[in-house]
């Protein structure tokens, strides 16, 4: 197993000019596979709202749910940098509720940190977190629990005032204290701006090459949500027609009475179906 992911081992990783890896994540099995794989930065997000539960934006999401997840992903992932994502509602009413939700992935799933959008609006309570020692990422760009007020999920940061907007509230952030900046869906430039001045990681969803790492929805990149595919997406693989296929054929065995065969049954142990078949023909 490889040595525990903490916060020195990212900005070690940015002091050797190594980019950082990170990847949503939402169950058990998942996170086995993200542990095999190395993977830097497991975020447990309010995504699966979407991509697990079909519903059509991450508003709904509860934090029971959110909580729940993210112990199954911890158990499954235990040396990544593990962050919950604090669903909408769960951090914006007072700082007080902030702590207290954000104290439960920390103790009850094991989570390295939370994630809450918003930028200068958010700083007072990002330091209030982190007084109460609960690490914060920080959400610029594309926040979609901003969606109304953003008139969809829409880039952002395109023209120049929304971009210094963009580049200021990072340096309000990082001085309130947060651990590390998720950019989405920005020009490259601003995300090269942002990480060029930052002291913290700055992680990129669509955001360029000049920020310290990346992250994917992992059922965008695994072909395994197809509403809609942002962008910023590069699908790796098409799981959608793989498990389809498998489907199918499952399914075409059965009719055909193709499955279960022979090697699928299990065998009465020695001499124990003579005596089943014996007391059955007596009691007839």
């Amino acid at each position: 197993m490889r040595p525990k992911v903490n916060i020195n081992t990212l900005h070690t990783k940015i002091n050797a000019g190594e980019k950082i890896t990170m990847l949503t994540c939402y169950d058990y099995p998942m996170a086995l596979l993200e542990e095999k794989a190395g993977i830097d930065i497991v975020l447990v997000g309010d995504s699966m709202a979407m991509t697990v539960m079909g519903e059509e934006t991450t508003l709904g999401m509860d934090l029971d749910t959110m909580v729940t997840h993210a112990k199954a992903v911890r158990k499954g992932s235990p040396s990544s940098f593990l962050v919950g994502d604090m669903p909408y509602m769960t951090y914006q009413i007072s700082k007080k509720e902030a702590i207290r939700n954000a104290s439960r992935f920390m103790a009850e799933a094991g989570c390295d940190a939370v994630k809450i959008e918003g930028g200068a609006n958010m700083a007072d309570t990002v330091e209030a977190m982190v007084k109460a020692t609960i690490p914060v990422m920080g959400h610029l760009g594309l926040t979609p629990q901003s969606m109304a007020q953003l008139g969809g999920l829409k880039s952002q940061g395109r023209d120049c005032a929304g971009a210094l907007r963009i580049i200021e509230d990072a340096k309000i952030l990082e001085e309130a204290g947060i651990s590390l900046l998720l950019l989405e869906a920005i020009p490259p430039e601003v995300g090269k701006i942002v990480a060029e001045r930052a002291n913290i990681p700055v992680i990129g969803i669509g955001a360029g090459p000049h920020v310290h790492g990346q992250l994917m929805i992992v059922h965008d990149m695994l072909g395994f949500f197809d509403a809609f595919t942002p962008k910023f997406v590069k699908k790796y693989v098409d799981l959608n027609s793989i498990i389809l296929e498998a489907l199918n054929g499952y399914k075409d065995d059965v009719v055909g009475q193709q499955y279960p065969d022979t090697c699928h049954h299990y065998n009465f142990i020695n001499g124990e179906r003579e005596k089943l078949l014996e007391k059955i023909e007596n009691k007839q």
